[in-house]
């Protein structure tokens, strides 16, 4: 890769918040002065005092793997770590779960990009998950968040087996959506996790899942009511009988510990803090005025773009503001403006 001079010093623009948590706040911009060069920032100076240390060591462990496989097709570079967090290149690409790549060639890229950082001692350890995975423009494969990572000195037999754990969960993601394509030795690899996987699966996740279902409410919506239904009719009701209310949407998304979200999505000329003394008991969690609604030919309001709002998706957003240039017209303000900014996922 030719890297554009300047980089290290050059002033970070931010234009999109991607995600926020209580760890970090991911925002995707650009450099000044440095043309056609997508960036990141992790950003951490304005992480709450009591979550610093984790963040920082976070941090600290993604700054480590990232140098380790500077150069590695595939991965971002690491630009600089300093107060403000983590800068890297944007990897351009499309989530695996958008992507569902059926051929061959993504998967053999994808080991050869394990292979690669298994060489420069990087196990990542976080691609479980399908959005850490991407299919780049020209059909090659790249990950990304090395939050996680490790950057082993020795390669030992834990560098050996988190290695073999980042293979086995790249073959679960081949199982998934080119099933065919499985040989009768990765069968044989996803049939026997590694005694770390199993020891979790029997004792860590059982606690896990007490601690933030049962002691968090934490479900991830998995035995919550539908929270439309339930008290929707009424927030409806309320809002409409103002006469600067034109349409309300209503959506669900999942809270960080608290279960299900309701979102509501008010066409209006109120400002949220009117339509909040509108709204009635229990109130939706998120109320986001809109100057237009995106809707249906019969006039009725995209659930399905909204709902993707809601929930944070933006690779999905960006997916179908592509498919289809009409609706991006009313959806690119409202998702400026959307007030969800964690990646948890409803599980129906």
């Amino acid at each position: 890769m030719t890297l554009p001079p300047g980089l290290s010093s050059a002033r970070f623009l931010p234009e999109t918040v991607h995600k926020r948590d209580a760890f970090s706040e991911t925002v995707s911009g650009r450099l000044e002065g440095v043309a056609e060069f997508p960036v990141v920032l992790r950003k951490l100076d304005g992480v709450p005092v009591w979550a610093r240390p984790v963040a920082w060591w976070l941090a600290r462990k993604e700054a480590r793997a990232l140098r380790a496989v500077a150069g590695v097709e595939g991965c971002p570079l690491l630009i600089r770590a300093d107060r403000t967090g983590l800068l890297r290149s944007w990897t351009e690409g499309t989530p695996l779960h958008l992507a569902r790549p059926s051929d061959a060639a993504w998967y053999r890229d994808a080991r050869r990009l394990l292979r690669e950082m298994r060489r420069r001692g990087v196990t990542h350890n976080d691609i479980a998950k399908p959005q850490n995975w991407l299919m780049t423009h020209d059909g090659r494969a790249a990950v990304i968040d090395f939050q996680l990572a490790s950057l082993h000195r020795r390669r030992g037999p834990l560098f050996r087996l988190m290695a073999r754990e980042d293979l086995r969960h790249l073959l679960k993601q081949k199982r998934a959506y080119a099933p065919g394509l499985l040989t009768p030795s990765e069968h044989r690899m996803l049939a026997h996790k590694a005694w770390p996987a199993r020891l979790w699966m029997a004792t860590g996740k059982r606690a896990y899942n007490f601690v933030t279902r049962r002691l968090m409410n934490w479900s991830d919506g998995e035995g919550t009511e539908d929270r439309v239904e339930r008290d929707g009719p009424a927030l409806r009701a309320a809002l409409m009988a103002h006469a600067d209310v034109r349409e309300v949407a209503l959506c669900t998304y999942a809270l960080p510990a608290h279960g299900v979200g309701l979102y509501a999505f008010v066409e209006t000329g109120l400002d949220m803090t009117a339509l909040r003394r509108l709204a009635p008991e229990p109130q939706p969690d998120l109320i986001q005025p809109v100057t237009a609604l995106p809707r249906h030919p019969d006039g009725t309001p995209r659930l399905d773009a909204l709902s993707l709002v809601a929930a944070n998706r933006l690779d999905e957003l960006q997916a179908l503001m592509t498919r289809e240039p009409d609706l991006a017209t009313a959806l690119r303000p409202i998702v400026a403006g959307r007030l969800n900014l964690t990646d948890r996922v409803l599980k129906r």
